[in-house]
């Protein structure tokens, strides 16, 4: 179908995701899960409505029975699955990217997430199958809703250690963690909040809720340092997840966000492991084992993650995009409660945000570069040979390990782009490293140019 990607499904409504496509994904997902009943969940996308209930006429066609629990964030249709034990959940959302796009997060039991490697590629196939018009005929299954906010928030708030009165800016970028946000809120009173585009609204109408784009949080900012806040916090548009402001108005780090959170969790259980995803900052490990943890490196992508979490018993683990997940919630990532540990890491006292940023601040980095490439092989084996002198690993595509600096090029799953991460020890090697990388990249495919991260 072409929509179907290395860990969900996404496409520009209607052009490349309609009804029909949403009624075959609905049924072949039950049939690959021969799951007898299924929750399902939407975001405030103005197409969301209509695919959802293409979705469940898909699943029910298929002899599933389907909760309803209309529109929630991801991490809650995560928390249902897990609650009402069922075989699998569907979350219609498009997450993080702009309003005309939509698309499906699919998970098993336990919110066990499809991948590509793992269900989607199969249910690709059986979508595009001629069985699913035949089984229009089929019995229906049932129908029911539910509403699960209470009980998610009430689990969500026996997380908060010792509240304190921090003052905080928060904006939800009119997705669906508006609502969820203000339960909590009512909970807590010292914590005092200033809300900003708190309205799930799937037109967007101040900016696309993705507060990786530095021009996303430039109005949280402002609003940070107006109110002379402890932190601004800033959610995705389902808010499985976030990004922070310190004090001053500067952006948070997201992979140095990891180090933060894993001083609250080792405080408690001295010797954890804390998984960090391989392109985060050298800091991040050395943080951990700083602290008496256990650091694990792992892959991108957080079918990856989730697993190494299970498979390793890591108590959390944190991704550069801004995703942070928890054993506490089921190895899945949860903006929310990644918003409750940055407050109970404060609640503490300490250092301001930007002190204890500061003290993690050592490497220079280039953030991830994408350049699109129709000739990776090319690409790889050119870094290959011009550093073929250095430590390397293929964890995740090429991680050439050279003293004072660092670099890894991943090759994207779904379009033409390889993707570059580079740290060192200062801003000027930083620079020449980096000049010298894409210069070699350029030199091995002369079309290689810069492209959007998507």
């Amino acid at each position: 179908m072409g929509i179907f990607k290395a860990y969900d499904i996404r496409g520009r409504y209607p052009d490349e995701l309609d009804e029909e496509k949403a009624f075959r994904i609905g049924f072949s997902f039950v049939r690959f899960l021969r799951a007898e009943k299924i929750v399902v969940g939407r975001d405030m996308r103005l197409s969301s409505p209509a695919l959802s209930r293409a979705l469940t006429d898909g699943a029910r066609t298929a002899g599933a029975q389907v909760t309803d629990i209309g529109m929630v964030t991801s991490p809650l249709l995560y928390y249902a699955v897990i609650e009402t034990g069922s075989p699998g959940g569907a979350m219609v959302t498009a997450s993080h990217l702009p309003g005309d796009m939509n698309g499906f997060k699919l998970c098993r039991e336990l919110a066990i997430p499809l991948s590509r490697d793992h269900g989607l590629a199969e249910i690709e196939e059986m979508a595009g199958g001629a069985a699913v018009n035949t089984g229009r005929a089929a019995a229906r299954g049932g129908y029911k809703t539910a509403d699960l906010l209470e009980s998610y928030i009430d689990r969500l708030s026996g997380f908060v250690r010792k509240p304190a009165p921090l003052r905080m800016v928060i904006d939800s970028g009119n997705g669906t963690a508006g609502p969820e946000i203000s339960r909590l809120l009512e909970r807590f009173p010292v914590w005092q909040a200033v809300c900003m585009h708190m309205e799930p609204d799937g037109s967007f109408p101040h900016h696309v809720a993705n507060p990786l784009l530095p021009e996303n949080t430039r109005d949280l900012s402002e609003k940070v340092r107006a109110e002379r806040a402890d932190i601004g916090i800033a959610f995705d548009g389902d808010a499985d997840r976030c990004g922070f402001i310190d004090e001053t108005g500067r952006k948070v780090n997201e992979d140095l966000v990891t180090a933060l959170i894993a001083e609250v969790y080792l405080a408690r259980e001295p010797g954890a492991k804390i998984i960090y995803d391989l392109r985060s900052s050298r800091a991040v490990a050395e943080a951990i084992v700083k602290m008496g943890g256990k650091p694990v490196r792992t892959r991108v992508g957080h079918s990856f993650i989730k697993e190494k979490m299970r498979q390793e018993g890591a108590v959390f683990a944190g991704e550069l995009s801004g995703h942070y997940y928890y054993r506490d919630t089921g190895y899945t990532d949860n903006s929310l409660f990644t918003m409750i540990q940055m407050l109970n890491l404060l609640a503490t006292g300490g250092p301001a945000l930007s002190e204890r940023m500061e003290a993690l601040r050592r490497y220079s980095s280039t953030g991830e570069i994408n350049l699109r490439s129709g000739r990776q092989g090319d690409v790889f084996a050119a870094l290959e040979k011009a550093y073929g002198r250095y430590e390397r690993d293929y964890l995740d595509g090429l991680t050439v390990s050279a003293g004072r600096w660092w670099f890894n090029l991943r090759a994207s799953n779904t379009e033409p782009v390889v993707r570059l991460n580079l740290e060192a020890s200062d801003p000027e090697l930083m620079e020449e490293k980096k000049r010298e990388v894409i210069g070699l990249i350029v030199q091995a495919d002369p079309d290689a140019a810069a492209a959007d991260s998507g």
